[in-house]
């Protein structure tokens, strides 16, 4: 994968506007993690569960460039992806018997709450209002909110403030995704769209001034682009990802809030990111887990 030149992420600190990295030619295979082979957990907690059954479900995006993209063999890759290896093999599963779900933003907590998944681990921003239906571990990264408009960005947008002051334009993001709340205070005038990549021909059409959500998606979407498409560099949000799991589940919560601290500290975080999103971002230091 080539970093367009186009594509334009400002640099930030820890919390979260990416700057881009140097060019690179293709990517790297993620280290598959070591699979561990003698854990015991507790009697009737999900870890033993999982353990025993010798599978685990993750919810992942499928359409997200660096994050969860569908590969050539369907089997979706990504840092996201990468994440979800790591937990699996700290349960003792390994990532052959994980079995991967598309999770678009507006089915992640149903999934959850169905029991449909075990994990989603979606570019899924924590909030307090889905903290009432769902668990989250982490964050494993925080990202801000930003805008991808064509190359030439022939309505010299600057930010999300160009919506207010311009009511006629219009923006896409994704159905229920935090995205469109946040947009929802610069402009009722909004496409919600499926997924991120459905807003592309709108905007390359006309009929959408901009898409908008977190920044690192919008690299992996203008990355892929060919140079049609820039991202602003100049997000107005805070987003840190979560690991997303079942109202409650304190003990499963405290064992991947461990699992991602211990990644942190052997360099494997480091490692996933750089051989998936880290093709075209730089790496930044991984944030602090919130044991709330």
């Amino acid at each position: 994968m080539r970093l367009n030149r186009g594509l334009v992420v400002s640099a930030i600190a820890v919390v979260g506007v990416l700057g881009l990295s140097a060019c690179t030619d293709s990517e790297q295979a993620a280290p598959e993690p070591e699979v561990q082979e003698e854990v015991e957990f507790e009697a009737g907690t999900t870890m033993a569960e999982l353990n025993e059954a010798g599978t685990i479900k993750i919810g992942t995006k499928f359409d997200q460039p660096l994050f969860g993209l569908v590969g050539p063999d369907g089997t979706p890759v990504g840092f996201d992806v990468e994440i979800g290896k790591l937990i699996a093999a700290e349960l003792g599963i390994a990532p052959e018997d994980i079995e991967w779900t598309e999770a678009v933003s507006a089915n992640r907590e149903p999934f959850i709450q169905n029991g449909d998944v075990d994990l989603v681990i979606a570019t899924y921003t924590i909030n307090d209002t889905r903290k009432e239906v769902v668990s989250f571990a982490g964050p494993y990264y925080i990202a801000g909110q930003d805008l991808l408009v064509p190359a030439d960005n022939p309505n010299g947008i600057e930010g999300p403030e160009y919506f207010q002051e311009n009511p006629d334009a219009v923006v896409c993001t994704v159905s229920g995704s935090t995205s469109e709340k946040n947009i929802q205070e610069y402009t009722t005038n909004i496409i919600a769209a499926a997924g991120y990549s459905d807003c592309l021909e709108p905007v390359r059409t006309g009929a959408a001034d901009a898409l908008t959500t977190d920044n690192v998606i919008l690299a992996g979407l203008a990355d892929a682009s060919d140079g049609e498409f820039i991202v602003l560099g100049n997000p107005f949000t805070q987003e840190p990802y979560g690991i997303g799991l079942a109202l409650e589940d304190t003990e499963f919560r405290d064992f991947i809030n461990d699992v991602l601290e211990e990644a942190y500290d052997s360099g494997a975080w480091a490692e996933a990111w750089e051989a998936t999103a880290g093709v075209v971002l730089d790496t930044p230091e991984p944030p602090s887990v919130d044991r709330y």
